[in-house]
């Protein structure tokens, strides 16, 4: 018999939050920037990387291609790409993180050809290359799959600017665009761009490094091609998702929190959900505050690209709206399965009728969610059962404590600061089923690339 390392947190409902907590960098920031960095000549030294699970195996990755990379403190590393030597990324790391994406356009700007297999990660719908695609032909490139991996390689020595028009905004397909672009001869111009806070801070970084970018934060970015970028020391900005998920931990308890060191202009609709709700929400040019004490009502919610709703505050908004009295209605756009975590919620007393075909949740609130123990899907649905288990009576059990992982630096450790009784543990687990089924779980695949 197969045994399994199995990490838990164990959430003791019932106490209000209270007290003040910082919020680390971005992940979806930090993961393209690290990528970018294989486009300079010269190091590149990064400020508030946060140490989560999901930027290990992009450092790992980098690594394998030839970068040296090393901390400089808690939150600051080093990357130096001199010794990158190579456009084939390898599959047994790109599998385990869809950011993996990011370093095509990075090894088609030095190689002028990129060989990636097609990541994995988080199971949230269908994901396809072909916005991707379209991008790296307008850019002058002949683009195949082949054996699971897509593979670009430039019809000239150079990468040629070109028109970019996406179908939609795809934040995956506008990073590689930049990405790709920036050492290209001539100009490129890329509409219907998406417009999120982690894409401009990786226009920003680009610039910082010597690119030449302008339209960051709207729809229509244009790109002079640069023959070289050099080496650079940059910040990365808050994580707007992390900033999120506390300021529901404080609302769901019913408590008083605050959260610094965040952008509240990341996170407009968001916060305007919330006011909807009742919660009693002030802010400043780094901090928000929330009290919970004064909800009054649900709301309804549709998740869309940027500044709409971000897809990835919806599971933990909609634990929160499990709590609040009367009905919402949470309509999901971006990803088609997203609602996997509902049936755990069900687990812990929530009402939530999930329709398949228009992919929207019914929420009604009830008057208290119970601790059971439940098993986090993804990053963002393991975060939203932290939510609801901080509200609930009793004692939850989540299991799966390897996603939350992947993108928050130390949850329990912030959550403590504010009162919250958490407790994480690990364990091991007997497996019946084979190892390969154990690996799949573990880091979830799918037949198409990320994003």
């Amino acid at each position: 018999m197969l045994d399994r390392l199995e990490t838990t947190l164990r959430v003791h409902g019932g106490a209000r939050l209270e007290g003040s907590v910082a919020t680390h960098g971005a992940k979806n920031a930090a993961l393209p920037i690290m990528a970018a960095a294989l486009l300079a000549k010269g190091t590149v030294t990064l400020h508030r990387v946060p140490r989560i699970t999901d930027v290990s195996v992009m450092w790992s990755l980098l690594e394998a291609l030839g970068a040296r990379i090393r901390y400089e403190g808690d939150n600051t590393i080093t990357i130096d790409p001199s010794n990158v030597a190579t456009y084939k990324a390898p599959y047994m790391l790109v599998r385990k993180l869809a950011a993996s994406f990011d370093v095509v356009g990075p090894l088609l700007g030095r190689f002028g050809r990129a060989e990636v297999p097609l990541p994995g990660g988080c199971i949230l719908g269908t994901r396809a290359t072909d916005m991707h695609e379209q991008a790296f032909i307008a850019l002058g490139c002949e683009v195949s799959n082949y054996h699971g991996s897509l593979i670009a390689q430039s019809k000239q020595k150079r990468l040629q600017g070109g028109n970019i028009e996406f179908r939609m905004p795809s934040v995956g397909a506008t990073k590689n665009a930049m990405l790709a672009s920036v050492l290209a001869e001539g100009t490129t111009t890329i509409l219907n761009a998406a417009m999120e806070p982690e894409v401009v801070d990786l226009g920003n970084f680009l610039q910082a490094m010597g690119a030449k970018i302008s339209g960051l934060g709207t729809d229509s970015i244009i790109v002079d091609g640069v023959k070289e970028l050099h080496g650079v020391e940059y910040s990365i900005i808050p994580d707007r998702i992390v900033t999120g998920t506390l300021l529901l931990s404080g609302a769901v308890t019913r408590g008083d929190v605050t959260v610094t060191d965040c952008r509240p202009d990341h996170l407009e609709a968001f916060m305007m959900k919330l006011q909807e709700c009742g919660v009693d929400l002030t802010y400043g040019v780094d901090w928000i505050r929330v009290d919970g004490s004064t909800i009054t009502g649900g709301t309804e919610i549709l998740t869309a690209p940027h500044p709409g709703f971000p897809t990835d505050l919806q599971p933990q908004i909609v634990s929160f709206l499990c709590t609040v009295p009367g009905t919402s209605v949470v309509e999901e756009s971006i990803f088609n399965a997203r609602f996997s975590y509902v049936n755990e919620l069900a687990r812990m007393g929530a009402d939530v009728r999930v329709s398949m075909e228009s992919n929207t949740a019914v929420v009604k609130g009830v008057t208290a969610l119970s601790g059971a123990p439940v098993e986090a899907p993804d990053i963002r649905a393991g975060a939203a059962l932290v939510v609801a288990g901080l509200a609930a009576a009793g004692e939850t059990e989540i299991i799966g404590l390897e996603y939350v992982d992947r993108g928050y630096e130390r949850l329990e450790e912030m959550l403590s600061s504010l009162g919250a009784q958490v407790q994480r543990s690990s364990g091991v687990t007997p497996l019946v089923e084979p190892a390969g089924l154990f690996e799949t779980r573990e880091y979830p695949r799918v037949n198409t690339a990320a994003f």
